[in-house]
């Protein structure tokens, strides 16, 4: 279990962040949301969710950050492959949890 603290300014774990978003996606329609428990029986690099929603026609790849987590080479390769071939791929951040960037791109706002 991931009990790393995000940030000074938010005393959200990763796994507290992870909830959240989750929470939110369900909120927002996204019935298909997956996350892989052990991701050391993934792919490198593979991004820490997939959200999809059938009503909004959509499905996101996004890898789950802290405010001054950085990307593996791994992660960077398959943001840009996913990302290249058509598909949302991202980084989300607590701050973009706070900011509302989360909520806006579930909804499917720019």
């Amino acid at each position: 279990m991931r009990t790393k603290r995000l940030s000074s300014h938010n005393p959200m774990t990763e796994d507290q962040f992870q909830s959240a978003v989750l929470q939110l996606a369900e909120l927002s329609g996204y019935g298909v949301r997956y996350h892989n428990p052990d991701s050391r029986r993934s792919q490198a690099g593979f991004p820490d969710l997939v959200l999809g929603s059938s009503s909004r026609r959509r499905v996101l790849f996004r890898e789950l950050k802290t405010d001054i987590g950085r990307l593996s080479p791994e992660q960077v390769l398959c943001l840009e492959t996913l990302t290249l071939a058509g598909l949302d791929a991202a980084v989300w951040r607590p701050n973009d949890l706070r900011s509302g960037r989360i909520a806006k791109e579930l909804r499917g706002v720019a």
